[in-house]
């Protein structure tokens, strides 16, 4: 029996995932160009357009596909339509949607009474001011339907508004189809320690994987430069929190599969950011896995394939963290060199991401594709993981070819 599989991603962010799925599955992968480095974990491959669902549909009735599993963002509410057209789990195209889109999950979640940022769906500067006014500064711009935190902006005053409005709405994703370009939304600024929570959802059941505490940098932009989970954090049991992502996926009407929901702990309690229909993203399954035995992949795969959900209660709890690597400002890479010796021994991998000439913009104008290295730790403690990240990554250091001015046409 196969598993297809809708995109591979970066091999830097996903390869970990592919090839736990493929130590179990036979992986048939539907993407847009022939595979590189996946061969290794693949049974066989088709190249198409995986906008296509009906082509997709005519490969996977071809053989005895048992589940149908994407880990991209852009391609979620395809594999949706997928399942449900091939009669196989998984969320429905309208959950999907709801979570892809923005705008229609802060309608179900303030529908439903789910605790989340006021925000106002705006598509000019005009509407923006008034929204923003109606609202109350600070406020934060957002784009209806990218991920990573592209575009996603914090304005503290009026004066700030038209750069903020002009970075959201300009912002772009290769292969996001689903929403049309240029909606923004101008929402309350959630104040409080930023989480995200990874969950299998069976028929409407959740079982939760783990929490991770975010890190964000270049403000005000939100740009996530490390993560964290700590397998002795409260928050990972935590009641509040879990009846808050369980009421916010009852109403996007989110049934089968895993999640990754990102909440603000405020003053008033955890709101829902947003809600992905997908394993998180920036390796934080990996320290999912790290620090609790969870593999999110491997549920994952089970429930796109009908399966019975492995047990997730956590094994031996530790801490694992990632922290990623930006240059001291916009350039481009000669080479990126790692120090092995002076790792720690807590690190366990410390990767070069930047390839020779590539170009390297921090946000607002660069955004992970700015990253130039990643380094990866296992300690007992919090502050033993974040010291070792500390020292890991000093010793992944870049190589500066030439600094490079501001993109051309953009100004702030």
């Amino acid at each position: 029996m196969t598993l297809l599989l809708i995109g591979a991603g970066s091999q830097v962010y996903r390869e970990y995932l592919l090839a736990s799925v493929a130590a179990v599955h036979d992986v048939h992968l539907l993407a847009e160009r022939a595979p590189a480095w996946e061969s290794a974990y693949l049974a066989g491959h088709t190249v198409l357009d995986t906008t296509d669902v009906a082509a997709m549909a005519a490969v996977a009735r071809q053989s005895a596909v048992e589940g149908v599993l994407t880990w991209d963002d852009t391609r979620v509410v395809q594999t949706a339509a997928l399942a449900a057209r091939l009669g196989l789990p998984g969320s429905t195209p309208e959950a999907a949607l709801t979570c892809r889109d923005k705008r229609a999950t802060r309608a179900a979640l303030d529908a439903a009474g789910v605790p989340q940022a006021r925000s106002v769906p705006v598509a000019s500067l005009p509407q923006a001011r008034a929204a923003a006014d109606r609202i109350g500064y600070p406020v934060v711009l957002k784009p209806r339907a990218l991920n990573a935190s592209a575009g996603v902006v914090l304005v503290a005053s009026a004066d700030r508004l038209p750069a903020g409005f002009r970075l959201a709405r300009g912002a772009t994703a290769p292969g996001a189809v689903e929403v049309a370009p240029g909606d923004v939304l101008v929402e309350e600024y959630l104040d409080g320690p930023e989480i995200s929570v990874d969950a299998a959802w069976t028929r409407g059941r959740m079982t939760p994987g783990f929490v991770a505490r975010k890190e964000c940098g270049f403000a005000p932009c939100f740009e996530e430069v490390g993560h964290l989970v700590d397998g002795f954090d409260p928050l990972q049991d935590d009641a509040d929190v879990l009846e808050v992502v369980a009421r916010a996926h009852a109403a996007v009407g989110f049934g089968t599969g895993w999640t990754h929901t990102e909440l603000r702990l405020t003053a008033e309690g955890p709101k829902v950011v947003e809600i992905n229909a997908r394993i998180g993203g920036d390796r934080i399954p990996d320290l999912g896995r790290l620090a609790l035995g969870t593999d999110a992949a491997l549920a994952a795969a089970r429930l796109a394939c009908g399966a019975e959900l492995p047990d997730l209660r956590p094994g031996p709890r530790r801490v694992a963290g990632v922290r990623f690597r930006y240059p001291e400002a916009d350039c481009l890479a000669r080479a990126v060199r790692v120090d092995t010796v002076a790792l720690p021994p807590e690190v366990t991998e410390a990767l070069a991401i930047a390839l020779p000439g590539q170009e390297l913009r921090l946000p607002p104008h660069g955004a992970v594709a700015g990253r130039y290295g990643l380094v990866t730790a296992v300690a007992e403690s919090a502050q033993e993981c974040r010291a070792a990240l500390e020292k890991g990554a000093e010793a992944v250091r870049l190589e500066v070819l030439r600094p490079l001015g501001p993109p051309r046409g953009r100004h702030g």
